[in-house]
């Protein structure tokens, strides 16, 4: 005999069997079909920073990576850079204030679909990126940066992003991460000219007003 279940319950009964077991948008991108390789990456990351490295370094030099911090800074200032730019995309910026707290259409034909899958995912791959911030750290020997609160954070956003990305992309928050890539745009600019030396050092004196904005961001979407 059939079982008649409510129709509130059979959608969401749907609803997790769709988002869980069946999604053809994300099942064949890199890094997002399952938990277990971004669960991995994560516990690698905080197995190295927090045992393995710290034990590595400890009789040796600080390793000399001053170039390759620079093209790293380089590299992320550009990368976040063309997500932030994004917004400019015809429709997108409209689209994220009105519909930032609404229902996601989850349909490849729903507008700019494609552009916030797009944006969504590139901004979870930045934050696997950020977890070099960390393993520098390590090998320079800067251990006392490597504070719990900056564990947690670099940890925690890659594995929120990554359940975002999997199971609610879309128009949804996608606005905090413009900010954030704007953010991300200055800081890695800062740490670029900083790396440069003295000769340029000097001209940062918006150094403080960084942290300011850090903040700000933190309070508005936090």
């Amino acid at each position: 005999m059939d079982i008649l279940l409510p129709d509130w319950l059979t959608s969401r009964i749907q609803f997790v069997r769709d988002e869980i077991f069946e999604d053809p948008v994300v099942d064949n991108w890199f890094l997002v079909q399952s938990w277990f390789p971004v669960t991995s990456i994560v516990v690698a990351y905080l197995v190295f920073v927090k045992l393995v490295g710290p034990r590595m370094m400890k009789n040796r030099q600080p390793y000399e990576i001053k170039h390759i911090i620079l093209v790293y800074n380089l590299i992320q200032t550009l990368y976040n850079a063309y997500m932030a730019s994004h917004v400019l995309y015809p429709g997108v910026l409209d689209t994220v204030i009105n519909n930032s707290c609404t229902p996601v259409v989850r349909s490849p034909e729903a507008p700019l679909w494609d552009v916030f899958c797009k944006c969504s995912y590139m901004y979870y791959i930045s934050k696997l990126i950020d977890l070099c911030d960390t393993v520098f750290f390590v090998l320079r020997k800067k251990q006392s940066h490597v504070t719990f609160l900056h564990v947690y954070h670099h940890s925690m956003m890659v594995m929120t992003t990554w359940a975002f990305v999997r199971y609610f992309k879309g128009e949804q928050a996608t606005f905090v991460g413009f900010l954030n890539c704007i953010v991300h745009v200055v800081m890695y600019s800062y740490y670029f000219l900083a790396a440069l030396g003295p000769s340029v050092q000097k001209y940062l004196w918006w150094k403080k007003y960084l942290t300011k904005f850090q903040l700000v961001q933190f309070v508005l979407f936090g």
